[in-house]
């Protein structure tokens, strides 16, 4: 059952559920523990039983979705996808878990009332800017990193170019372009899951027993591409670091 609009507290920032220590544990810090949670469960599940010459519904399921992510980004960074498939994997696992497991009946249910308002107790960390900022950070910071990996000092060129006047602005604007990602990737996944729970909300208090399903698919479907989206341009920023500046 979806919290009412009057007995919520809708914050942009993600509430603070306990401290321990020094450090405050929010609604969407527990949301990233449940899904890690889940994601570690099932990885276990799949070497417990074991890749086996006939698979079972689990290894099936694994094995599908691995082979298809696999031959996904061998049609985009080719050589280098093996070394690039372990992370665009997991960010892509990550990012869907987090957004598909707000849907989940009961996740937005469990209320901790504050001064005569009500927040969930989970949060999607997907829904927290301080989460996906921190993703757009380690997708950037991999890009760097592969980039001074495989093409060493001259991956500086890409910044720093003193041959001519318009070559070093040309560079100032690739830095500040870097630092722009980092913003977009932030942004765009914050606002569009973050978004979708409030309409989620507004649309169980208008019409609660029919109008959540439609919503409920639409936000399925953007929760997939938000996902797919974010491992794609994560993927295409590694592929062209790799690759010397024309």
């Amino acid at each position: 059952m979806l919290p009412k609009i009057k007995d919520m507290l809708i914050s942009l920032a993600a509430e603070k559920v306990t401290t321990i220590f020094t450090f405050n544990i929010t609604n969407s810090v527990l949301g990233t523990l449940l899904v890690d949670g889940l994601i570690i469960i099932l990885a276990i599940s799949v070497n417990v039983v074991g890749v086996k010459k006939i698979p079972g519904a689990v290894q099936n399921f694994v094995e599908i979705i691995t082979e298809a992510f696999l031959d996904f980004c061998d049609s985009i960074a080719h050589s280098k996808s093996r070394v690039f498939f372990p992370i665009i994997f997991t960010l892509f696992l990550f990012i869907i878990v987090s957004n598909w497991l707000a849907l989940l009946p009961g996740f937005s249910s469990i209320l901790i009332k504050e001064a005569g308002r009500s927040f969930p107790i989970f949060r999607s960390p997907s829904a927290d800017l301080n989460t996906t900022l921190a993703l757009g950070i380690f997708s950037i910071t991999a890009v760097q990193y592969f980039g001074f990996r495989y093409l060493g000092l001259s991956y500086l060129s890409k910044y720093i170019n003193v041959k001519g006047p318009i070559d070093f602005m040309v560079g100032l604007l690739e830095l500040v372009l870097e630092l722009a990602k980092v913003a977009s990737f932030g942004f765009r996944l914050f606002g569009n899951i973050f978004a979708g729970e409030v309409l989620l909300i507004v649309a169980g208090t208008l019409i609660p027993l029919f109008s959540p399903i439609p919503v409920l698919g639409m936000e399925l479907f953007v929760g997939f591409i938000q996902a797919l989206v974010f491992a794609i341009l994560t993927l295409v920023f590694l592929s062209m670091s790799v690759e010397k500046a024309h």
